[in-house]
């Protein structure tokens, strides 16, 4: 690992430095969303004019989507992970809107930069970069989660479109999307991985129809979408017919590795260190307990690796090498870390974790972020499935015994 700055990446960070000095303002950062009560797991997506405007000023100069081809609407800038480490610094630091988090930009870009046709990457991406056009992803159906082949949810092509019909389930942000990428099964006899194809759907379409899903905590992130007979042209299918699943793993690599780089931030840390400055345990504050120190230590101690894992997998881009394993383990570290931190601000609260909004220690940020983040640990692949991903395909062991 080289941690070494070079004068050239030292030259990067004052000119972006002045950039967010001239173009992002005290009143800009000022109208910063508050946090919602589970900031503690979920970063903050500002999409208002200013923060557009700052997005679509930094894209021009290669700050930000500097892996997206400028004729596509993005930066077009050389890979360099020592800028982008960089930037995301320099961004946090202004408290300016840096690249927008989501299925879209995340998973779908990526995915149409690998498998799809010049005519979908003109058609979408731009809109994706500068969050005009919100996504989200149909793949589980209510007997295909993990089982992800066994979906029934089928395309059948009709007067030169195909026409889709059933049922997904757990898709995130579906009541608030404009569109969807979805896997459908378009060749009913062939086998089950063959089978499928990967559409993009319109979610305004007719027969579209979305059903929240009232979390645990209240709010309803995920839904049902019902699909009756909904036309998708021809031109929507991403990659060739029948090769669903190879485009749908390549969306799910992308997933993986953007949920593992968003899982856990220091902000996390110093939340829970404030949660328990402010939380009384045994007539004193709760950041004075042995054993909560013991634990805030201890988590501490796993950001910095988490940290310095960046920084390794940041030296072996530098040096063009294939993070292999390194790179696998990130999604899982991550999500383990998240609801860890979780777990210790629910043991700071005690039983105000039982209480909710205004009647709950700081507005109820522990019990939400707790079970937030059993939803973190699950989502983009459950941590036993990681597991097994990193031990048969990163370390080349011999498949568990099945049934």
């Amino acid at each position: 690992m080289d941690l070494r700055s070079r004068p050239e990446d030292e030259a990067f960070r004052l000119e972006v430095r002045g950039f967010l000095r001239q173009h992002w303002s005290d009143d800009d950062r000022r109208h910063n969303p508050p946090p919602r009560p589970t900031w503690l797991l979920a970063p903050v997506n500002r999409r208002d004019a200013a923060a557009v405007r700052l997005r679509t000023e930094a894209i021009a100069r290669g700050y930000l989507y500097r892996h997206v081809p400028q004729r596509y609407g993005g930066g077009g800038a050389p890979w360099d992970p020592a800028k982008e480490a960089i930037i995301a610094e320099e961004f946090e630091r202004a408290e300016a809107p840096a690249e927008l988090i989501g299925n879209g930009p995340n998973v779908l870009v990526p995915t149409l930069l690998e498998c799809g046709t010049e005519e979908q990457k003109q058609r979408f991406i731009r809109h994706v970069l500068l969050g005009t056009e919100y996504w989200c992803q149909g793949y589980s159906e209510p007997e295909a989660g993990s089982d992800l082949a066994a979906l029934r949810t089928r395309a059948v092509l009709e007067d030169g479109a195909w026409t889709v019909t059933g049922h997904k389930i757990w898709t995130s942000m579906a009541d608030v999307s404009d569109w969807m990428f979805a896997l459908v099964r378009t060749e009913p006899v062939a086998p089950r991985h063959k089978g499928l194809s990967y559409l993009l759907i319109d979610m305004t379409a007719p027969g579209i129809s979305v059903r929240p899903l009232v979390q645990m905590n209240g709010e309803h992130e995920f839904s049902e979408v019902f699909l009756d007979n909904v036309r998708v042209p021809l031109a929507n299918m991403v990659g060739p017919r029948g090769a669903g699943w190879a485009v749908s793993m390549s969306a799910l690599k992308h997933e993986r590795q953007f949920a593992g780089a968003t899982l856990v931030h220091p902000r996390m840390l110093d939340g829970v260190v404030a949660l328990a400055r402010a939380s009384r345990r045994r007539g004193r504050p709760a950041i004075e307990d042995p054993v909560i120190r013991d634990r805030l230590v201890a988590l501490q101690a796993r950001m910095y690796a988490n940290s310095y894992h960046a920084y390794r997998l940041t030296t072996m881009g530098r040096r063009a090498e294939e993070p292999g394993v390194a790179g696998m383990v990130a999604k899982l570290y991550g999500s383990t870390l998240a609801y860890e931190l979780a777990k210790l601000a629910m043991d700071i609260v005690a039983d105000g974790g039982m209480l909710w909004a205004e009647c709950a220690p700081a507005g109820g940020i522990a019990p939400n972020s707790y079970m937030q983040a059993f939803g973190v640990l699950a989502g983009g692949g459950t941590a036993n499935i990681q597991r097994n991903v990193i031990a048969e395909r990163g370390l080349g062991l011999p498949r568990g015994p099945t049934r």
